[in-house]
């Protein structure tokens, strides 16, 4: 999947997000899993904004500084550049194209949405800055056949804490996504910043405090946290 960068946006990337100016697209998830049963997975957009936006989008496999004409993946998107108008929608549709992927595990991939403003008119001839905005989704590819659902596989991560250290294993075939951590169930108050494990991985988290209850608060398939009761482990 590769294509070239639009005109002038490769300026715009480096000033993504900056003062108080807001994106208009807004995107139906926050992340996207891919079934490997399925043909195709759609992303859908809307326009928020007052104005028309340009939007274009490609798919990496973990360089963050990816550009459209060097991204590698093995996935095509359609369409790679569309105008959005205010009020409307758009989805994206996503492809497997079938270069082998692992059988056993989630693979991870990234899906990049560039939105590129309609440009001002600025009558009065003063000097502007106009902002592009570049949302970085996950993209997991699903295979067929792991022998647990994503859901229990959060159930069997192992933690152990030692001091302001919180070392979690992941056994499971899936990708495991830590929002951050709580002293409570309720998750109001933050105690530890959190990460992605990956499968069969173990990854080492820092706590605020070396005393006292820590909650893992884990991020579903569709973006919702789920608490888990790590002491239990």
């Amino acid at each position: 999947m590769k294509m070239k960068l639009l005109p002038t946006t490769l300026a715009l990337l480096s000033t993504l997000v900056a003062f108080s100016a807001h994106s208009a697209i807004i995107i139906a998830g926050t992340r996207v899993v891919y079934p490997e049963k399925d043909k195709e997975v759609s992303i859908k957009m809307t326009n928020n904004g007052k104005a028309p936006v340009l939007i274009q989008s490609w798919i990496d496999s973990g360089d963050r500084n990816s550009r459209p004409d060097n991204a590698q993946a093995p996935f095509t998107l359609t369409p790679p550049i569309n105008r959005v108008d205010p009020g409307k929608g758009q989805s994206l549709r996503i492809r497997y194209t079938g270069e082998p992927l692992p059988k056993d595990k989630e693979s991870i991939f990234y899906l990049n949405v560039l939105e590129i403003p309609a440009k001002v008119k600025n009558a009065e001839g003063k000097s502007m800055l106009q902002m592009a905005f570049r949302s970085r989704l996950k993209l997991f590819f699903r295979p067929d056949g792991l022998p647990i659902s994503a859901s229990d596989a959060q159930q069997q991560v192992k933690w152990s804490r030692q001091g302001t250290t919180v070392t979690a294993t992941n056994p499971s075939p899936y990708f495991i996504n830590v929002a951050y951590f709580s002293d409570d169930r309720e998750g109001k108050k933050s105690i530890g910043s959190g990460g992605m494990i990956a499968p069969g991985a173990t990854k080492t988290f820092t706590l605020s405090r070396s005393e006292g209850n820590y909650y893992p608060f884990i991020i579903n398939d569709f973006g919702a946290m789920r608490v888990i009761d790590s002491e239990k482990k």
